[in-house]
């Protein structure tokens, strides 16, 4: 195994070379040789070592009386101590450890704080850690006190440190006090000063509190057990539903029967309860106004003598609380009185007001519905019996029943006198072609061909052309025509009339709505109002919010002013 041998660390300083000895060779001295160093150095031994004396000594070596560069080199250099090479050392490291010129400057005030007399900053912080001190440590708020007119301050306690015997208390006799010094003083009254301040705050912030929290829930928890008249609630629930569709079928019946489907009447119901005209409408029918004007009640919930409607109105939007569930169709309705029978009154006059508001919304609307249907199946009617009148007259002016059927009479007869007319023919023709022909048969055929001729054209012409005063068939076929196609077009109308009558009256049922009780009104037998204690804790928290925004404000406002 080999050991890696040890030297000491020797730094070698090469003086000046503008001395005014340089040239003199051997006759200069290191104590005559001028130096560069500025720091003060240690006044060096008398004695010298051999190496020393050859050094300085005249040297010959072959080159003239001059000496060689090297030695003259030799003789200007110096050995500095162990103590100032480890100095240079650590100023060394210290510049390597890259401090900012605030942490130099620290530093430098430190020492001078601590009597040390520096070279420089980074000379400083090397003697302050020297001495066992931190000089980057933050200052504690205690440490910052002014030091005493005489300049001293006691020395900084650093651990672990060792302990004077003498100085341990020992069972025979109690050690003496310290004595207390300037520094420890004032801390003291830094610390007594900061917790006076301290109770003061405290002080006030416990008499604002009370003040401004604790004094007026007293005041409403007082009011709620002992002053508060008790009052009585009455809960009522009741749903508002429509009749079925006539079409279950249909796309528009999806909602029926659901609270969608009443949602804007139970709406407009809600509204009706909670407005000015249902309070009117209950004081004159049960004397509202005078009911919460007894002497009994208490003054916050009592009525003065010849209130105001709008007195009147404020107290009974606090005491008639309706609400609405949109997805169940609710109407949810809270009555509230100074006594129960009355509150349970009032309750079920209110349902009878809801019932007819129901009722009017739509009235309107089938009533509408309902008159033009109606007066559209009059019209109607009234012009299908106008044609039917017609008719009538025509054939009773006219003397026939059915013209199609009188026409087919005499079309009948035209036909069989033309048939016995061409036998007739046939037989004149017959009797003309023989040589001798019976002249008196002759005539006699001629003559009924004759009459048959004119027969023929009598019918024919009661078809066609008129005669005196009756008019021809023709025509009266065409008129009893026009009046029954007329009177067939009313009679359809008015069948479309009658079918809408009826349509519309089935939707203005369909529009019906009905008020139906969930829950009905009963007087309670205990009163529901006030519930003191959970109205005492809530004016606990409305006061303790307002005196914690009020708090916050007026600390964000103070700084902003200070700032």
């Amino acid at each position: 195994m080999t050991t890696k041998p040890k030297a000491k660390k020797f730094r070698i300083r090469r003086d000046s070379p503008l001395a005014a000895g340089l040239g003199k060779g051997a006759a200069a001295t290191p104590e005559e040789a001028p130096t560069a160093d500025p720091a003060p150095r240690r006044d060096r031994p008398a004695d010298r070592s051999a190496a020393d004396t050859l050094m300085s000594g005249p040297t010959e070596d072959g080159f003239g009386q001059d000496p060689y560069p090297t030695a003259r080199a030799a003789q200007d250099a110096r050995v500095d101590e162990p103590e100032v090479v480890r100095a240079e050392d650590d100023i060394a490291a210290i510049r390597k450890e890259g401090l900012t010129g605030r942490q130099l400057r620290m530093a430098r005030r430190l020492a001078q704080k601590h009597g040390i007399a520096a070279t420089s900053d980074f000379d400083a912080v090397r003697q302050l850690r020297a001495r066992g001190i931190d000089p980057f440590e933050r200052a504690n708020m205690l440490e910052l006190v002014v030091p005493s007119a005489d300049g001293r301050s006691g020395p900084r306690v650093q651990l672990p440190q060792t302990v004077d015997p003498d100085l341990v208390p020992s069972t025979e006799r109690a050690a003496p006090p310290p004595p207390i010094r300037p520094q420890s003083r004032d801390i003291a009254d830094i610390r007594r000063d900061i917790a006076r301040r301290r109770r003061r705050k405290l002080a006030l912030l416990a008499v604002r509190l009370t003040m401004f929290v604790a004094l007026p829930t007293a005041l409403a928890g007082y009011y709620f057990f002992a002053m508060a008249t008790p009052m009585y609630a009455t809960k009522t629930e009741f749903v508002i539903q429509q009749a079925d569709s006539a079409s279950p079928g249909a796309l528009g019946g999806l909602f029926s029967g659901t609270g969608f489907a009443t949602s804007q009447d139970s709406i407009a119901v809600q509204s009706y309860l909670q407005s000015r005209d249902a309070m009117l409408r209950l004081d004159e029918e049960l004397g509202y106004k005078d009911h919460f004007s007894q002497p009994w009640i208490d003054p916050i919930q009592r009525l003065p003598d010849g209130a105001t409607n709008e007195e009147a109105y404020g107290l009974y939007q606090d005491n008639v609380k309706i609400g609405y569930d949109p997805t169940e169709g609710i109407v949810k309705m809270e009555v509230i009185a100074a006594e129960p029978e009355v509150s349970a009154e009032y309750a079920g006059r209110l349902i009878a007001y809801a019932e007819e508001r129901v009722d009017n919304l739509t009235q309107r609307l089938r009533e509408d519905q309902m008159a033009g249907a109606r007066d559209s199946f009059e019209e109607a009617e009234a012009k299908m019996m106008a044609a039917q009148a017609r008719v009538l007259e025509l054939q009773e002016q006219l003397g026939v029943l059915d013209p199609a059927s009188e026409s087919a009479s005499v079309m009948s007869q035209i036909s069989v006198f033309e048939t016995e007319l061409r036998q007739k023919r046939l037989e004149l023709a017959q009797l003309l072609s023989n040589r001798r022909p019976n002249q008196a048969r002759v005539e006699g055929v001629e003559g009924d061909i004759a009459r048959l001729e004119a027969l023929v054209a009598e019918l024919r012409a009661d078809l066609t052309d008129g005669s005196g005063s009756t008019s021809s068939l023709a025509r009266v076929t065409s008129e009893l025509r026009v009046a029954e196609v007329d009177l067939q077009t009313r009679t359809l109308m008015m069948q479309q009339a009658l079918q809408q009558l009826e349509t519309a009256r089935i939707e203005a049922n369909r529009q019906v709505r009905y008020l139906s009780l969930g829950v009905t009104p009963v007087a309670p037998d205990e009163p529901t109002y006030p519930r003191a204690f959970e109205n005492t804790l809530l004016s606990f928290l409305v006061f303790a919010g307002i005196y914690l925004m009020i708090s916050l404000t007026a600390s964000i406002l103070r700084e902003q002013v200070s700032a």
